[in-house]
């Protein structure tokens, strides 16, 4: 009984099982390097695939940063080349008022759901302290 459940394990037993088709040295071949190339090979396919998504999430943060480059660059240049342009951007950004005006902000949903959003973030993200050492008592 023993020997005949050792029997069905042998090179010659498993050849006698295939099929006609996996009998072949080609297709056999083919199989190998296509297990070689997916899964084994340091540059398998697998992490190529990842390196492209990666490749491609990198080329749209590279295009998103080039245009604010851009438009930071149009803003310092509008910035310094007139004092209106400046006390815009003061009043605007930073609601700069002068002593005799009443300053109203109007907010629209959408700066609203914007200034949660950053508070919420600004929430979870705590900055780390730097503690001051301890003066010693002599």
């Amino acid at each position: 009984m023993k020997a005949d459940f050792w029997n069905r394990f042998t090179l010659a037993a498993l050849r006698d099982r295939m099929p006609a088709w996996m009998k072949n040295r080609y297709v056999l071949t083919i199989l190998i390097f296509l297990v070689w190339i997916i899964l084994l090979d340091p540059n398998n396919l697998i992490s190529r695939a990842r390196e492209v998504k990666t490749r491609n999430r990198l080329e749209r943060e590279k295009e998103y940063y080039m245009t604010r480059i851009e438009e930071d660059r149009r803003k310092l240049n509008e910035l310094r080349t007139s004092n209106e342009n400046l006390e815009k951007y003061a009043r605007e950004q930073y609601r700069m008022k002068r002593p005799d005006e009443d300053l109203f902000i109007i907010v629209t949903p959408e700066e609203e759901r914007k200034i949660r959003r950053d508070r919420k973030v600004s929430k979870t993200t705590k900055p780390a302290v730097k503690r001051a050492p301890k003066p010693s008592g002599n």
